[in-house]
Order: C-alpha cells, then sequence, then structure tokens
C-alpha cells in the first residue's frame, strides 16, 4: 500500500475558491508526466469526479485525487498553495524525489 499523499489547508482554500469561481466540484487531480527539465513534471487540474481506481486524500470539503500511475511516482508527498513576489502556484513536497528543478514544477527519481 502507498503511502497517503496530504493537502495543505492553503492549497485546499485555494481549491475551493478556484472551483468555487468556475461552479465545479472542489476536486483537484494531480497526475505526473513524462518530460520536464529533471525527467518528470506534475500536472494539476479540477477534475468533475475521482475515478474507481484513483486515490483520494480529503483536506476539509476539497479531495486531491492521483491515478495508480502517478502515485507511485508521488505517495507519501504533500501538495501546498505559495505565494511570492515570483508568483503564485502549487507545489509537490515529494519524498521520492532525488532531484527537481529551480520552478518545483519537474522532478527526477
Amino acid at each position: 500500500m502507498s503511502e497517503p499523499l496530504s493537502l495543505t489547508q492553503a492549497a485546499a482554500d485555494r481549491v475551493a475558491a478556484i472551483a468555487a469561481k468556475q461552479g465545479a466540484p472542489a476536486i483537484l487531480r494531480l497526475s505526473v508526466e513524462g518530460g520536464g527539465c529533471s525527467g518528470f513534471q506534475y500536472k494539476f487540474g479540477l477534475a468533475p469526479e475521482a475515478e474507481s481506481d484513483d486515490s483520494v486524500s480529503e483536506t476539509g470539503d476539497v479531495r486531491l485525487i492521483v491515478d495508480p500511475v502517478s502515485l507511485d511516482l508521488v505517495a507519501g508527498s504533500t501538495v501546498d498553495f505559495v505565494e511570492s513576489l515570483g508568483g503564485a502556484a502549487f507545489r509537490v513536497e515529494n519524498p521520492q524525489a532525488a532531484a527537481g528543478c529551480g520552478c518545483g514544477t519537474s522532478f527526477g527519481i
């Protein structure tokens, strides 16, 4: 069994705000794709619902969902939302990542 994922309160609040503006359910899908400067890259998007084989983590009324293939690469991670002078973005704190890029959107294992 994979380690669970978690969504910080800041990330949950941001997902809820985006979903409310779009009139969509507060469900954030995290997936991993090949590419990026370090080998893999994170992809985020709102989802209408969870698939039957998705891993689901809840923070309040917000759900974070991950497909089984991506879960192998992000198990044990925490998804946060950070704001800085350079902008605002979802960030993944991935304990499995051996390398990462400066922008925080790609990683290597």
